[in-house]
């Protein structure tokens, strides 16, 4: 598989557009995690909240359990430590939803921002990124041969426009037709160039 250009220029340019792009996944990965942290710590209020309301709760509950054996008056004295014991219940329980839901909206955030961004750029990086390489890929395997230079030039009267096909012949059609090694070396090598592939690795004509 072949990932980049022969040419030097070329080359070093896809090699640093490549790095900026792993740069930019990067920094927005970490800038989301920045930002499911920062919103993680809307929770503390939240877990303090769940933690003392449940020890509350706890401590209400033993009180309410020894009053609960005083004779005669203890079920009637225990009844509101019950009731604020299961008041405070609500209230870890409602600490906790709050945690919960900061949780989520973290989790929510911390992809949302990393990934638009990602994602818009790799829809428009990658399928040309994908197209270069399958492109040199095939065309690698087509230059074994001298015969194989008739491909690459027919493809450039196909793909190439009018004035670079004027750089190379005044007739670029007909001198093709006619087998013209020159023009054919020459159309081949202005496609081959376009896929990535260096011009001097042609065959010897």
């Amino acid at each position: 598989m072949k990932v980049y250009a022969d040419a030097p220029g070329r080359r070093t340019r896809q090699l640093l557009v490549d790095l900026l792009l792993i740069a930019w996944l990067v920094m927005w990965a970490w800038i989301g995690l920045v930002v499911h942290d920062g919103t993680m710590a809307l929770a503390a209020p939240g877990r303090q909240t769940d933690a003392s309301a449940s020890a509350m709760a706890g401590q209400l509950r033993d009180a309410g359990g020894r009053l609960d054996d005083v004779p005669l008056v203890g079920e009637e004295v225990a009844t509101p430590f019950d009731r604020a014991a299961d008041a405070s219940d609500g209230l870890a329980a409602a600490g906790r939803s709050s945690v919960a839901a900061v949780e989520k909206l973290a989790l929510v955030l911390g992809f949302a921002i990393a990934l638009i961004p990602m994602l818009v750029v790799l829809a428009f990086y990658v399928p040309g990124r994908l197209r270069f390489v399958r492109e040199a890929t095939a065309g690698a395997r087509f230059i074994d041969s001298v015969d194989d230079l008739d491909l690459f030039a027919l493809r450039a009267l196909s793909n190439q426009p009018m004035r670079v096909l004027a750089k190379v012949s005044d007739d670029p059609a007909g001198d093709w037709r006619r087998r013209d090694p020159d023009v054919v070396r020459r159309l081949a090598e202005v496609e081959l160039a376009d896929v990535g592939l260096r011009p001097r690795r042609l065959p010897a004509a």
